[in-house]
């Protein structure tokens, strides 16, 4: 291949690639045991886009923000219109919508599986909530996350709370726009550990196929068992046409949220190349939600978003580059090191280069994490929040 038709098979790929950023991930954030606070963490729905603006403005590749309906629809419906006016002052547009069916002290015993019919009700109308949010603000995806379970054998009928969350899944489906969609998301355990409701891909997809035509799996790349094939998922997802999205992050254990590709980033390659062989194959372009989701305890918010998005760029960049028809071959006939030096080549590949004539063709930073430090704006912002941060409680209540 080429250096100049590798230059323009990445140079498509970048013009294709879009991945949201999380509002939540410029907050301070913590673990179980405490925040750990940081003197420029946004503190309003509007730092947090503030944020989220500029690191699209030196990226180029992040125009939507997930939100949190708690944390960024404080009077939920009534909050709508302040909320869409200052996505549009920062030049972003507000992405999926997640619904918060977890924090309330009623969800102690689950949400939509919970025993109780009103704590049921109280959690489908929030989702409900969300999704006329979603509607409102020209959402597309609400994607469902549930803490749902229970911590010792005995203690939760594990079918019936199954029923309930069919029942409650089916209900929110009904009130979709058709472009709407749920993106249903699973995680093996924490906070429950004897059991959790939907606990992997396989519980998501059922949960997805009785939902509705309209929901589909959401894959956290954090929320597996160590050594779990997450590539393997994904490829049986888009063969079901069940893959609706990701929440990428990096793990050294599990969910542990960290950056993208600071561990692995062979993994999210991996991840990548599955998806544009698919797409290759079949001729069929995926509809796949991409967004990051991470918790930036220790670095800096925008530091962080800014490395990762250019590590995603980068590691989408080497995916496109995979020579496909060689490797369908070696496939055929089993060439196995032929096959794996085939990926192999595609990852090792220095595409940055590339990504600098991109940027330059865009108007953008150069080197966006070197922009971002020269421009004054983590100054401007530490001056600006500091002292609110003082005042945020550093440990969880």
């Amino acid at each position: 291949m080429s250096a100049n038709h590798q230059e323009e098979i990445v140079w498509r790929a970048l013009d294709s690639f879009q991945i949201e950023l999380p509002s939540w991930g410029f907050a301070n954030t913590g673990t179980r045991f405490g925040k750990f606070i940081q003197p420029a963490a946004a503190t309003t729905t509007s730092e947090k886009f503030s944020d989220a603006g500029q690191v699209h403005r030196l990226t180029g590749c992040c125009p939507t923000v997930a939100v949190h309906v708690l944390w960024d629809f404080p009077s939920g419906l009534k909050s709508v219109p302040e909320v869409r006016a200052l996505a549009e002052q920062y030049g972003i547009r507000i992405g999926s919508i997640n619904p918060n069916v977890f924090q309330d002290q009623i969800y102690k015993h689950g949400s939509l599986g919970n025993p109780d019919p009103e704590i049921r009700r109280a959690a489908l109308d929030h989702i409900l909530e969300s999704i006329e949010i979603g509607k409102q603000v020209g959402s597309r995806d609400a994607s469902l996350w549930f803490a749902d379970g229970s911590n010792y054998p005995g203690t939760a009928h594990m079918r019936h709370r199954r029923q309930w969350f069919e029942e409650g899944l089916q209900k929110a489906h009904g009130h979709l726009l058709p472009e709407q969609r749920l993106l249903i998301e699973y995680k093996p355990f924490e906070p429950a550990f004897y059991h959790t409701d939907i606990a992997d891909w396989g519980m998501a997809l059922l949960l997805a196929r009785s939902t509705g035509p309209q929901a589909k799996v959401l894959v956290d790349t954090g929320h597996h068992y160590q050594a779990q094939n997450i590539e393997q998922i994904v490829a049986w997802l888009l063969s079901e046409n069940m893959l609706g999205g990701f929440h990428f992050n990096d793990r050294r254990y599990a969910d542990d949220d960290l950056t993208l590709g600071s561990i692995d980033p062979y993994q999210v390659f991996r991840i990548f190349h599955e998806i544009a062989f698919f797409e290759w194959e079949t001729g069929v372009r995926a509809d796949i939600a991409y967004m990051i989701d991470q918790s930036h305890n220790l670095k800096g918010k925008i530091e962080a978003m800014i490395q990762t998005v250019v590590t995603a760029q980068e590691l989408f960049a080497k995916a496109s580059l995979v020579t496909r028809e060689d490797l369908a071959r070696y496939q055929q006939r089993c060439e196995l090191v032929d096959a794996e030096e085939c990926l192999k080549r595609a990852f090792y590949m220095d595409v940055r280069p590339i990504l600098l004539d991109w940027r330059r063709s865009k108007g953008l930073a150069e080197d966006p994490l070197a922009a971002c430090r020269q421009s004054g704006y983590l100054e401007q912002i530490t001056r600006e929040r500091a002292q609110k941060n003082k005042g945020v409680v550093s440990s969880y209540a």
